[in-house]
């Protein structure tokens, strides 16, 4: 409980009832949004910090600038909410690079506020040089994020609105705010009928006396929170999709996260139906398809060898959603030969942006599939030679376990085999949250219920982001189970959000997949034959770190010291837990080669 009072500190002596600093003004206008704020505290950023806290503002603190970030991404993506993360500026802002440009590639709605140098020139004789300067405008539109700057007291408010309404859209947008302006006072009342609405309907509401200005940011705001239309797409490109399907006796739909988020299943389902196709998804919409009879699995170089087999027969191939680049495809060695491919996605730009797309259409994933519903009969069950009764008995029938030979080691589990035992001792109703690395192989062999519970944050393609991330989706579902999968080097890397876990109290479970090493690199030098000793480390136990901080712990190195480890999993509410997991760094994912391949581009 905050000891913080906010009419006692925050007001200083002599100003009106009305009068307020800045920071407590907009402290005020983020609070409507409801939400919690992510961050850590810098110099710059703590009266607005403490201000939040004070007036009941969730503040969950990290303890990297990288991971404040990636939790309030994590939070977003979890909530489909705004994400709110407060950064300090100069270092801060580098240190937080990072998770600032990993979050803006994700399509989460996030606002990152910083402080920021003062705007006014310094009286004479003031203490310098500022050890902090950094150009913080120029690197973070450097970085690609789209940044906004509360250049004065009075346009303050206002900056603040048209940032949201712009991060609204789904995009993260960055606000700076100078400290001198933050300090400096406004009359609250006087921009009362600016303030910023909680809702689209409260903008709708705002008083009509507003100025223009304040009146068009609330009518960006409302209308970046109004639904977006249903995005029917052109007729023609519906008649020569339609006409492809028709032509097809084997087809197959591929879906990405475009067709998730669009909420299609239903329809991309009932299309495939009608027209006798499988159904196959990328591995960010993994289990989209969970308990369809003639769900495929991932495509590329996740696939099983069940699904693989229907996939190599294809003879079209629709893609709902999904950017189809070349590591879907493993670099179009997953694409049927000769199959026509139908490339449906509401952006125009991404249709064949990365591979050949024969029939383009522009519209929601939801939108086309109805449209083709209407367009194209039902079939025979003899035209529907992909829904035979072998083949939904293969389907069926099919396990992972039986796609590898296990490789335990004395000391060392198989990740595979780790992965499969996990899936049955976690509660059904888990999170997933994946950081980067060879371990990334186990990823099929552990299931959610569909891929709103799964969450991959590699869109920078970089290792150590999936710990914050993880924190911010377990503060968005607290009554579920969050997964942490991570290797010792993402661990390391953000080994203080420890602390954060069992402070937040949050519900999480984190599996370090423990191949001591950099198991990606070593598997690549190995490609090369090169030596590997520096993408090797030492076996180190993390469990009593963990422990240390206030984790429960486990250190795993067999399925049977998993199996007595097992009543931590189901216990969320004791606290947090870490399995120290020491899996066979010899056993190479089998993106890897692929991946190799694409380096030497």
């Amino acid at each position: 409980m905050s000891v913080f009072e906010p009419q006692a500190t925050i007001r200083p002596a002599g100003l009106s009832s009305s009068t307020l600093p800045v920071y407590e003004a907009l402290a005020r206008d983020l609070r409507a949004l409801d939400a919690p704020v992510f961050g850590l505290m810098s110099d710059d950023t703590m009266l607005l910090a403490s201000t939040l806290d004070a007036m009941g503002v969730p503040f969950h603190a990290a303890r990297h600038e990288n991971s404040a970030i990636a939790m309030a991404d994590g939070w977003a993506s979890a909530s489909g909410r705004l994400g709110l993360a407060l950064i300090g500026r100069g270092p801060a802002t580098a240190n937080s690079l990072h998770g600032a440009v990993s979050a803006s590639r994700t399509g989460s709605k996030l606002l990152l506020m910083y402080g920021d140098a003062p705007i006014g020139v310094p009286p004479p004789n003031e203490l310098g040089p500022d050890g902090k300067a950094l150009n913080a405008e120029a690197v973070l539109t450097a970085a690609g994020i789209r940044t906004f700057v509360a250049r004065s007291p009075a346009g303050a408010r206002e900056t603040l609105r048209l940032a949201i309404a712009h991060a609204q859209r789904g995009q993260a947008v960055a606000l700076l705010l100078p400290v001198d302006v933050q300090t400096a006072e406004i009359d609250f009342e006087a921009e009362a009928a600016n303030a910023l609405p909680a809702d689209a309907e409260a903008a709708d509401r705002r008083d009509t006396q507003s100025t223009s200005a304040a009146r068009i940011a609330a009518d960006a705001l409302a209308a970046a929170r109004r639904p977006r239309d249903v995005g029917r797409a052109s007729p023609a490109s519906i008649a020569t999709a339609a006409a492809v399907l028709q032509r097809s006796r084997k087809p197959l739909f591929v879906c990405g996260v475009g067709a998730r988020q669009a909420d299609t299943r239903e329809a991309i389902e009932r299309l495939a139906d009608r027209v006798g196709a499988v159904l196959a998804t990328s591995l960010k919409a993994k289990d989209l398809f969970r308990g369809h009879p003639f769900h495929v699995g991932v495509i590329g170089s996740f696939s099983h060898s069940a699904g693989r087999r229907l996939m190599d027969e294809a003879d079209c191939i629709v893609v709902f959603g999904a950017s189809f680049n070349q590591r879907t495809t493993s670099a179009g060695v997953a694409l049927a030969a000769g199959a026509p491919i139908v490339h449906v996605d509401r952006d125009r730009s991404h249709i064949g942006r990365w591979g050949p797309a024969d029939v383009a259409v522009v519209g929601d994933a939801r939108a086309v599939a109805e449209q083709l519903l209407d367009a194209l009969p039902e079939r025979a069950p003899a035209e529907k030679p992909f829904r035979s009764e072998d083949n939904r008995r293969r389907l069926a029938q099919f396990e992972w376990a039986h796609e590898f030979r296990p490789e335990h080691t004395p000391r060392t589990v198989d990740p595979r085999a780790l992965a499969l035992e996990l899936d049955r001792l976690l509660p059904a109703d888990r999170n997933l949250v994946f950081d980067s690395g060879n371990f990334v192989q186990t990823l099929p062999f552990l299931s959610t219920l569909g891929p709103e519970h799964l969450k991959l944050p590699w869109d920078f393609f970089s290792v150590g982001m999936a710990f914050g991330t993880a924190l911010g989706f377990a503060k968005a579902r607290p009554d579920e189970t969050t997964v942490l999968v991570i290797g010792d080097g993402g661990l390391l890397m953000t080994l203080g959000e420890l602390e954060t876990a069992v402070r937040e109290d949050v519900p999480l479970v984190v599996v370090v997949m423990n191949d001591c090493a950099y198991g990606a690199e070593m598997h690549y030098l190995r490609l090369e034959n090169m030596p590997v000793a520096q993408a090797m480390f030492p076996d180190v136990d993390y469990a009593p770190v963990a422990e240390a901080f206030g984790f429960r712990t486990a250190t795993i190195r067999t399925l049977a010291q998993l199996h007595e480890a097992a009543p931590l999993l189901r216990s969320r509410d004791e606290g947090p837990v870490l399995l120290d997991c020491k899996i066979n760094a010899a056993i190479c994912g089998p993106y890897i080669a692929e991946a190799a391949g694409h380096l030497k581009k």
